[in-house]
């Protein structure tokens, strides 16, 4: 939908004036381009388009007012006209004249006339002729159907087309040349235009006769645009650009554009590693566990060592995974962590739990890494269980050039916070839930044939039967598990409905399923297809989110071609690696997931994965509706056929599924009818094999027809074919059958266009950043507003299709997650759009690209419908090429923005080879180019699938469908053919490859356009041609309409090669380009003619392989024949033969520039050919121009050169984008006379060496506009009143920190500023232990120094993410808001300009503001109290990249030489490296300015190269410290090392082999390494980290290397950095021989400065600076003595802000470089903590080396006196009594040394869980303060050779046991104390409780390192059944902390025993057994408990004996009495 208005004419103006009109609607307003000097009519012809996105009412208004326009003032109104739209929407198009009316509302004599069109959605619009268009012939611009200036307002449409109802063709470009633009091109000074444009294909061009001059703007210049916004009353910084800049890459109507990366870069194996440390586990579920961690990355695994008897064992060992496979299959690998308990040799030990998480999550995260981060265990046997443990590691994935940045350690002092610190990706939840996952597999269609036809036929011989021949089953994979369904035997239409369920925590970190249907066979199994699923594309986690659901859809599974061999080459496409070249099957599955409920009974508690029946798709109608689809195509060209190939005939062929296949094709499926029990009808499709071609259906339709017909190819030339389509072009025409899933389709074609036009909207901003053209944030504005409105668009086009039937659920979610998501980006991007100003456009820029990730993300539909296009190329009938295009793509659809991008377009594809082959040069070379045309939809939409196709045509059909007018052609007959005349005109190439052994090349390009080539000449041995050569290729026959040419002319190929002397030419890249054409009826003139040269970026493979610098036009050849074109003229170079040069008009203008080369000197040059180089020179070209250097005569000796600067003058262009790269050639001069090759370097930017003399006006104040910002930097509190006037800079006085606050912000005093903030806030845990340890200075070393520096780095590092996270959330709010907040930076503007050039600190200021108020003041007082710490800089990088690689004067070029690799991956360019030339370039327009020569004390021969020392042989002292090495790669095979250091410079070679460390993979060093060495012979400094073998040679860790030569002479001044405070003793000595005054001095003097002029009171004047600080010092004695020192090195400290001379000066540091290893290019090996000192010879010695040596642990003991126990619970029952009763002992040891455990004696027979002990532990320990670690040194095994030392917690573990004499004793409960800080005990028994333990958090922490002594009570714990902590007992216990020198003084001795013994405990007597002591015993228990018991018992019995008696006495008597006896 959109309006359209013509402006044309403007009557009866009064007066000569320039005239603007502005048209608005809707709030969206357009200005005209200005008329100049106009009288009574202004003739604009300009047409404005608003897009619309709902219909218009029709009384909405169009203003459109008239101005008569001045440059100066705000333009005057002259009239205004008023139009209710009305008519409009009736009628769809109104012609309109009419009056202006004033501003009183009288109208005047001034009158309109303008043409306003609607067309409505449903595509109708009014009647059109085309003559209406074409009467005015100015209006004849290219319309790139873009509108300018869209802002929200207008919820304008995204399309790129045009909305017209199909089939209007010859209308489309009627209505496009109406459309002409009023924004043109920018025409910048002649050459600006668009350089660099990586592919012009569509590119716009202002209107050929424009009236106006050549030099107005047509796009408002900057500063015009400025004006304009004035008038408007708008800001500059409000100010968008639509896409109408000159980088635009237009494409245009009838053509798409191609895709210049040719290679397939999946699929190609790549090295990656994977890094595990494990460093511990806690809170282990199980008592007294022996706890292993396995650790499992795909197939590997890896064990830890075992640790005995704990829950929370500390491992800290690290392991490597080297892996070299592709990237798919990488990131699929499953990393499993799992915690095994008592695994042995024989056992294999029980599962405790395990933790799963795939690769790729890891790879996504920032940094590719997860650092010391908790996963939780759970264990997959058991689901109702909950959590098992938690695990600590750091897991990194390191692919190839990825540097993982480890987050600085010194020691982990953060609180182990366990909940915050989980090892999940941001947003998932830290409580995963079990969940089933059901994949269900309902059956497939279309596989192809797995095995041989000879059996089958064999069989069909003898028994008649006739099989399929393939027994598929789906295997689907899933989080490391595998689940099959069953083999349906001998089908290509299998039914499975079966149901595949995994059992998997939810959210899972695993993010692919991978569905396989495969072939089962006798012998092995092979994959037909297969498919990934993404979890993260079929759910969403946000609040409104869906989990994982998916289909019932069908997926399309792609792979090798379909007839089947017995090897298949391709097989691995089958397995989903690289792109698949064929159609394989389709599969009918479905997803969905069940969340489990945990705590229900019944629930089946296993993981294993299970398959069982399932229902089939019930409801058809979520498939979709089966509908007849049609695609047509056509072949307009078929160009660039590879000679290879040779010349057998040669056809295409067009599949869409299996429709169209020739081997096994499909035709219309039969519909059966099958009735199951009330089931309704199910459609089952049937193959049938192919009908011949004549032979029609029953209802006469057509037949498909698939491939053209074959032909004989003609020769282009030595390398292509072409096919003769000259005026006939062949088609193909296919029906096929699918269900209808459009919609899919539509929705991610419209998300694909915004994001088309985003992305071709950022490259355009990153073009002109590139470029240097004007305001490119205006551009990214303009992107904004773009997506902006396309988003609403979409939010209005999808709603509609919100009731659609037949959709699945993830059709629905998706949906609605999709229109959340654009709104929500819509939204974005407004609020955005108004916080894009020039300083943050940067930032904005990368928010932006999200935007796209996401919206690509977005657009990537999961759920298949019709399966995608493949063109293959056939030779003779074999299968050569192809090419694959996405059937949503050439999708039609009545929306336009539905319609896929190259739908009824015509399309450049380029064929490619299949699989494997198409890696490496074969992939690079072009099998053939097309033109194709390409429309795809439902058959009853037929009838425009021709519209697109170039006009003037007659349709060929088939005999049948002669009268059918719907009938496809089958072929078409161009009747109109237009004859042009290319020009190409090819002046320059540079950065190419290097395709010879040489390091050079041989290049020439070779021009392809429609059938013909041409070549340029051959220049030898350079990588930057200069062709500048104009190439004609006479009568270029086009077919079509000639205004259809104009607009859209085919593209050029160019591709450029290598010539070689023997055999055939090596491709070095290829770029594309689309001519600027002029037909035959127009002016060859401004401003599109003479075309301007342009850069092409030139591409080989993926890879960029350098720049063209060319321009082409294509002349028609009219009917005057070529008399008509524009005369060839130019210089005729006589000498070069018949070849022309470029024209003048388009070569570049040239002037003349000088170039001064500095020659410094050669390093490390290899050997050539065997031979050592002696004698080298270098040369230097430019533009045909050059100098040579002196020549260097003996290169061992010295490799400087005699002659230091050379100059020589050379024509460069104007334009500074197109200066020609600079050569840099080093040659050997060998014997008579010979010349060899050594290396060469070509500069390809000479920009940052151009020098552009200051300007006069400024001169004074700022040299350059880089040291205005160091000024600047001052002004906050400075008072500048005039540029000389004095800045005073006050520095610190005696308190260190208190003047600093109110200090002026300069750079270098930030990070001061943040430690003393850090310190004051009480900084971090070791800087305050360390200060309360360690009070007198004599216990500080230069370690105390280096753990606060590393404290401060991580306090500012987590200040700078505080920051970070504060500005991103104030962001957001505000883009919430939608509304901009006032600026608030804008305030911190004046200061530290430069500090907040470093993006953290942006955001940071304002903040830093408030905190610096707050803490001024209030915590002074306290802070003297304390001594602080001098610190050091810790840099967690090289030195070279903070101090941009020292190249401030001294320039290092690395030559190379030798051919790149033809597989990327394995040639870098280290490899290439042959050595490296020293020296630097200056290059000026001529003539300079006479003040610059004028200077006091200018040398004439050092030209620009003004005070340079001397380069002669230098002797130095060179002093190595190294710190320590972190994360070492592991040498040895137990994943262990045992490095040592070695250090190589020049002659020197250092190996310290005694020193090796035992087996560490951090070990510090800790040594200091002197070294004597000449510079510049000895100039590479190599650190090296070797590992120690007991047998064999010591393997290379890794290395690093320094180049120490421009460190010395560098203006850095990086031979010893400057301390942050001068003293003369202790550990903060000077290490510098020369003081720092001395030191200033000779920087004043070099530098020119005036100064120093030290003042009273503690001032110095340096310059025009002024700087304040302390003056005395203190000596070894106390003593305090007056000194300059302090302000000298204030100064120093601030260099970078003295004018002129100023620099950053290195601090004193440590740097931390990462150690490479040659043999696994690229991936870091560890990194080593370093620095270097150096110190000339001739200067006075410096002093002693500083101790770095590692401090000692210093020895303890700790002993612990455990008194009592109670409530310990009870265990054992009594054999007699059944009395409950425990036999305690408490058994202790200090973490990790559980060899050295202690027990007590055991309290016997406790029946109250009561126990009495007194009893003494004692542990001696070695402990190293700074890093709170017990070092502990054992041998590992019985085998080990020798001790290996570890570092430990200090942790104390007592535990509480039973004793059992004849089982095993059982273990009750424990308590670990960590030393460091541990909860105080209880003052009494009753208040010990469970929350000493579980609520730690909130307790009072005490360290015994502090304490010294603590006594309390102590629960034990141990968890219950259900895994809760219970308590099961307390103990009451004294810890008592001793140095060993304490400990000797006063012994006690161990137990109860002497020295100090304890008294014995008073226990009550039961607890003698009462074995040994029966008679007591048995009288406790009778009198005590059981007193009347016995009485009751002894009675009973009486009673009993009574009764008894009486029995048995009774029957005698009774007898007796009886008888009478």
């Amino acid at each position: 939908m959109a309006l359209l208005l013509q402006l044309r004419t403007v009557t009866g103006l009064r007066g000569k004036a320039d005239r603007i009109a502005k048209a608005v609607f809707r709030g969206l307003s357009f200005y005209t381009r200005v008329l100049e000097n106009c009288e009574d009519e202004a003739r604009f012809d300009e047409t404005f388009r608003w897009p619309v996105a709902s219909n218009i009412d029709g009384n909405e208004i169009l203003e459109i007012q008239v101005f008569n326009y001045s440059k100066v003032f705000t333009n005057r109104l002259i009239g205004t006209f008023q139009m209710v739209l009305q008519k409009v929407v009736e009628e769809g198009q109104v012609e309109v004249t009419d009056t202006l009316i004033d501003d009183n509302n009288s109208a005047i004599q001034t009158s309109i006339s303008i043409e306003i069109r609607y067309q409505a959605l449903d595509g109708t619009v009014g009647a059109w002729n085309d003559k209406e268009f074409l009467e005015t012939p100015s209006v004849h611009s290219e319309g790139d159907g873009r509108y300018p200036l869209e802002t929200d307002s207008l919820l304008s449409s995204h399309r790129q087309g045009l909305d017209i109802s199909p089939g209007k063709s010859n209308q489309q470009s009627a209505e496009r040349s109406f459309r002409s633009k009023g924004k043109e091109k920018t025409k910048e000074h002649k050459a600006g235009k668009g350089v660099f444009s990586a592919m012009k294909l569509g590119k716009t061009r202002p209107s050929k006769d424009d009236h106006r001059k050549q030099d107005e703007p047509a796009v408002l210049e900057a500063e015009d645009l400025d004006r304009k916004a004035l008038l408007r009353g708008l800001e500059p910084d409000t100010i968008s650009l639509a896409s109408v800049t000159a980088v635009t890459t237009n494409v245009s109507n009838k053509r798409s554009k191609p895709d210049i990366k040719m290679e397939p870069s999946a699929g190609r194996p790549m090295d990656y590693q994977v890094s595990i440390t494990i460093i511990e586990a806690r809170q282990l579920v199980g008592l007294n566990m022996d706890p292993v961690v396995c650790v499992e990355v795909g197939e590997e695994k890896k064990y830890t060592s075992m640790k005995e008897s704990t829950n929370c064992p500390y491992y800290n060992e690290y392991f490597v995974f080297d892996f070299h496979v592709p990237p798919d299959v990488m990131f699929d690998k499953i990393i499993k962590l799992s915690v095994i308990h008592s695994k042995n040799l024989l056992r294999s030990g029980t599962l405790v739990g395990s933790f799963k998480m795939d690769v790729g999550t890891v790879y996504t995260q920032p940094e590719h890494q997860f650092y010391h981060k908790w996963a939780i265990l759970s264990d997959p046997e058991d689901l109702t269980a909950g959590l098992k443990g938690y695990l600590k590691c750091d897991i990194a994935v390191v692919g190839k050039g990825d540097n993982i940045k480890t987050p600085h350690k010194a020691n982990e002092t953060e609180e182990d916070d366990i909940e915050g610190n989980l090892l999940l990706p941001d947003g998932v939840p830290p409580e995963r839930q079990w969940a089933r996952f059901y994949i269900k597999i309902y059956r497939a269609e279309g596989l192809p044939r797995m095995n041989t036809s000879i059996m089958a036929n064999v069989k069909k011989a003898l028994i008649g039967e006739n099989k399929d021949l393939v027994d598929p089953y789906v295997q689907v994979v899933f989080a490391g598990q595998k689940g099959k369904t069953s083999i349906q035997k001998s089908s290509y239409e299998p039914l499975w409905n079966e149901q595949i369920i995994f059992t998997e925590m939810f959210p899972p970190l695993c993010k692919r399923i991978k569905i396989q249907i495969r072939d089962s066979d006798k012998v092995n199994d092979v994959a037909i297809g297969t498919h990934f699923i993404d979890l993260r594309k079929i759910s969403n986690e946000g609040d409104k989110g869906f989990l994982p659901t998916f289909g019932p859809a069908w997926v399309n599974m792609y792979g090798s071609t379909r007839n089947y061999t017995l090897m298949d080459e391709h097989q691995e496409l089958n397995e989903g690696l690289g792109e698949g070249v064929s159609f394989r099957a389709r599969l009918l599955m479905s997803l969905a997931v069940e969340i489990l409920d945990t705590t229900n009974p019944e629930i089946n508690s296993s993981t294993e994965v299970q398959v069982e029946q399932a229902t089939s798709v019930a409801d058809q109608n979520c498939t979709g509706k089966m509908e007849e689809f049609f695609l047509f195509g056509a072949f307009l060209e078929a160009t660039m056929i590879d000679r290879k190939i040779g010349d057998k005939p040669i056809n295409f062929e067009v599949t869409i599924g299996n429709y169209g296949n020739q081997i096994d094709g499909m035709s219309k499926p039969i519909l059966r009818r099958k009735k199951e029990g009330g089931d309704g009808n199910e459609e089952e499709s049937e193959l049938l094999q192919n009908s011949s071609e004549d032979e029609g259906d029953e209802d006469g339709e057509m037949v498909s027809v698939s491939s053209s017909q074959p032909m004989k190819p003609l020769v282009t030339d030595r390398n292509y074919f072409h096919l003769p389509y000259f005026e006939k072009k062949p088609c193909i025409y296919i029906k096929s059958w699918w269900q209808d899933q459009r919609r899919r389709l539509y929705n991610a074609n419209i998300m694909d266009k915004i994001a088309d036009k985003l992305e071709e909207g950022l490259n355009d901003v990153q073009e002109m950043i590139k470029t240097e053209k004007p305001h490119p944030e205006r551009r990214l504005r303009g992107v904004l507003e773009e997506l902006s409105s396309g988003c609403l668009h979409f939010v209005t086009l999808a709603d509609k299709d919100q009731h659609h039937s037949s959709r699945t659920r993830l059709d629905r979610e998706r949906l609605k997650s999709c229109m959340r998501e654009l709104e929500n980006m819509g939204q974005q991007a407004t609020a955005l759009r108004s916080q894009v100003k020039k300083n943050t456009m940067k930032d904005k820029l990368k928010l932006v690209q999200n935007f796209l990730q996401k919206l690509r993300f977005l657009a990537d539909e999961p759920q298949h419908t019709i399966p995608d296009v493949f063109i293959w190329m056939l030779s003779n009938n074999k299968r050569i090429a192809y090419a694959r295009v996405p059937s949503k793509d050439i999708l039609y659809s009545i929306v336009d923005e539905e319609m896929g991008k190259e739908c009824a377009k015509v399309k450049s594809i380029f064929l490619k080879l299949p699989g494997k082959r198409g890696f490496g040069p074969a992939g690079w070379t072009v099998q053939a180019k097309m033109e194709i045309y390409l429309w795809l939809g439902l058959n009853k939409q037929r009838k425009d699938f021709l519209s697109g196709l170039p006009c003037g045509f007659e349709e060929k059909k088939t005999a049948r469908g002669q009268n059918l007018p719907s009938f496809p052609p089958i072929s078409l007959l161009y009747t109109k053919k237009q004859v042009f005349q290319l020009r190409a005109h090819m002046y320059q190439a540079r950065s190419l490859f290097a395709a010879d052994s040489s390091g050079l090349s041989d290049p020439f390009a070779r021009v392809f356009f429609i059938s013909q080539s041409q070549c340029t000449e051959v220049l030898n041995e350079t990588l930057c041609p200069t062709w500048d050569q104009l190439l004609v290729f006479d009568n270029v026959e086009l077919y079509g309409e000639a205004h259809e040419m104009r607009d859209d002319p085919p593209i050029i190929v160019i591709e450029i090669y290598d010539q070689d002397t023997v055999g055939k030419a090596d491709f070095m890249g290829r770029t594309f380009a689309k001519p600027v054409v002029k037909m035959s009826d127009e002016q060859y003139c401004p401003p599109r003619f003479p075309p301007q040269l342009e850069y092409y970026q030139i591409y080989r493979g993926n890879s960029t392989a350098g720049d063209l610098l060319a321009a082409f036009e294509l002349l028609q050849i009219g009917p005057g024949g070529k008399s008509d074109l524009p005369p060839i003229d130019g210089p005729t170079d006589m000498d070069r033969g018949p070849i022309l040069p470029v024209p003048l008009g388009i070569r570049p203008v040239l002037s003349k520039y000088r170039v001064e080369v500095l020659f410094w000197g050669l390093r490390d040059l290899k050997r050539v050919n065997l031979a050592q180089v002696d004698r080298p020179r270098v040369d230097i070209e430019c533009a045909g121009k050059g100098v040579q250097s002196a020549l260097i005569q003996n290169y061992k000796k010295n490799p400087n050169f005699s002659t230091l600067v050379k100059w020589f003058e050379v024509d460069l262009p104007e334009n500074e984008l197109l200066h020609p790269p600079l050569n840099i050639r080093v040659v050997d001069c060998r014997a008579f006379g010979r010349y060899t090759l050594v290396g060469s370097h070509a500069v390809s930017s000479l920009r940052k060496f151009i020098y552009r003399p200051p300007d006069k006006k400024a001169q004074h104040w700022n040299m350059t506009a880089k040291h205005l910002n160091g000024y600047l930097a001052m002004t906050n509190r400075a008072h500048r009143s005039r540029p000389t006037g004095e800045i005073v800079v006050n520095m610190e006085p005696e308190v260190p920190i208190k003047k600093m606050e109110t200090m002026v912000k300069l750079e270098a005093s930030e990070e001061e500023k943040e430690r003393k903030k850090k310190k004051k806030k009480g900084g971090g845990g070791v800087g305050e232990e360390v200060e309360e340890e360690e009070p007198d200075d004599s216990m500080l070393d230069w370690w105390s120094k280096y753990f606060a520096s590393i404290e401060t780095m991580k306090e500012k590092l987590r200040q700078q993410e505080a920051a970070a996270a504060e500005a991103e959330e104030k962001e957001e709010m505000e883009m919430a808001e939608g509304k901009q907040v006032v600026n608030k930076r804008g305030s911190m503007a004046g200061k530290g300009s430069k500090a907040q050039a470093k993006n953290k600190e942006k955001s940071k200021a304002p903040k830093d503001d408030k905190k610096k108020k707050q803490q001024s003041a209030p915590e002074l007082p306290e802070k003297k109290s304390k001594p602080r710490i001098d610190e050091l800089k810790v840099f967690n990088k090289e030195l070279e990249t903070e101090f941009d690689n020292f190249e401030d004067w001294l320039h290092t070029f690395n030559l190379l030489r030798g051919k790149i690799g033809d597989n990327d991956d394995n040639a870098t360019e280290e490899e290439r490296i042959v050595g490296r030339f020293k020296g630097s370039i200056c290059v000026y327009k001529m003539p300079l300015p006479d003040d610059i020569t004028k200077e006091a004390g200018y040398d004439p021969n050092f030209g620009m190269f003004q005070g340079i020392p001397s380069n002669d042989p230098i002797n130095v002292l060179v002093r190595v410290y190294v710190v320590r090495a972190t994360d070492l790669h592991p040498a040895d095979i137990n994943g262990k090392a045992d490095p040592y250091i070695a250090i190589k410079l020049g002659k020197t070679d250092i190996k310290d082999k005694e020193n090796y460390i035992s087996k560490q993979l951090n070990p510090v060093f800790g040594k200091s390494f002197d070294i004597e060495a000449t510079f510049p012979m000895e100039s590479m400094l190599t650190v090296a980290v070797y590992d120690w073998d007991l047998v064999g040679t010591d393997d290379l860790i890794g290395e690093t290397k320094i180049d120490l030569e421009n460190r010395y002479y560098s203006k850095h001044r990086a031979t010893c950095g400057v301390s942050q405070n001068y003293s003369i003793h202790g550990y903060n000595t000077w290490r510098d021989p020369m003081k720092p005054s001395q030191i200033l001095s000779k920087l004043c003097k070099d530098g020119k400065v005036d100064g120093p002029h030290y003042g009273p009171g503690g001032r110095v004047k340096v310059a025009n600076r002024v700087f304040t600080g302390p003056t005395e010092i203190e000596d070894e004695n106390g003593q305090k003595k007056q000194t300059d020192e302090h302000l000298a090195l204030a100064v120093l400290r601030h260099w970078e802000d003295i004018p002129w001379a100023g620099c950053k000066l290195v601090p004193e540091h440590v740097e931390t470089r990462p150690l490479l290893n040659p043999d696994k290019p690229g991936i870091e090996q560890g990194r080593l903590e370093m620095w270097v000192d150096m110190f000339p010879m001739d200067m006075p010695a410096p002093g002693p080396a500083t101790d770095i040596s590692p401090r000692k642990p210093k020895k303890y003991e700790l002993r612990v006196i455990v008194w009592n126990t109670d409530e310990v619970i009870l265990e054992d029952d009594d054999y007699f009594t059944g009395e409950k009763s425990s036999d305690i002992f408490v058994r202790g040891w200090l973490k990790g040394q559980q060899e050295d455990k202690q027990d007590t004696d055991v309290h016997y027979h406790s029946l109250t869980g009561e126990g009495n002990f007194n009893w003494r532990y004692i542990f001696p320990f070695d402990y190293l303060m700074a890093e709170e670690k017990i070092v502990i040194s054992k041998k590992e095994s019985m085998f080990s050779w020798d001790e290996t030392e570890y570092k430990i917690p200090a942790r104390l573990t007592l535990q509480v046991w039973d004793a059992d004499h004849f089982s095993a004793d059982d273990f009750l409960g424990a308590i670990e104390l960590d030393l460091n800080r541990f909860p105080r005990g209880a003052k009494t028994s009753k208040q010990c409780s469970l929350e000493m333990v579980t609520n730690e958090a909130e307790l009072p922490m005490i360290s015994i390192f502090k304490q010294k002594r603590v006594k309390g009570w102590w629960p034990f714990v141990a968890r219950d059944e259900n895994d809760e902590l219970e308590i099961t007992g307390k103990v009451e216990a004294e810890l008592h902390l001793l140095t060993a020198e304490e400990a000797e003084k006063s012994p006690a001795g161990l137990a109860r025993n002497e020295p100090d013994p304890l008294e014995k405990p008073n226990r009550p007597d039961t607890s003698f057994i009462w074995f040994l002591n029966p008679l007591k015993s048995i009288k406790y228990l009778i009198c005590t408990r059981y007193k009347w018991l016995i009485i009751k018992i002894v009675l009973a019995l009486l009673l009993l004996v009574m009764v008894a008696l009486f029995l048995y006495s009774m029957p005698g008597y009774m007898v007796k009495k009886l008888l009478g006896a």
